[in-house]
């Protein structure tokens, strides 16, 4: 659904687009969720792995992230791989339905930066 103005939407159609767009907003919304989206984003061709991940997202602690990535797992946005290695190691990966939003987040970045620039400017 395109956002604009329109003259005959009835109000099933409009609750229907305040759902999704809260939906997404509750996937997507708070500190950490868009933080580690783009960390697994770059970091595709790696091994990310659990220890590397709180080292690599400034500011996150181990147990946020572990709550995040639970959630994101839950929405079936991020999986983890267990390796059968001494000690076992995760891995944390973008699933293909994931990676559908990064270019969501890319446009919401680069609003992000032009909003800074704007404000900066005043």
């Amino acid at each position: 659904m395109k956002i604009k103005s329109r003259k005959n939407v009835s109000p099933e159609d409009c609750n229907e687009a305040m759902l999704a767009l809260r939906d997404s907003i509750e996937i997507w919304g708070g500190k950490w969720k868009l933080m580690i989206l783009l960390y697994l984003t770059i970091k595709a061709n790696d091994k990310n792995c659990f220890m590397e991940m709180v080292r690599g997202i400034p500011g996150i602690s181990g147990k946020m992230l572990s709550k995040e990535l639970k959630d994101l797992e839950m929405n079936r946005l991020v999986k983890h791989i267990v390796h059968d290695t001494k000690p076992v190691t995760v891995e944390y990966t973008m699933t293909e339905y994931g990676k559908s939003f990064v270019p969501v987040a890319e446009q919401l970045l680069q609003w992000g930066m032009s909003h800074r620039k704007a404000i900066r400017a005043k």
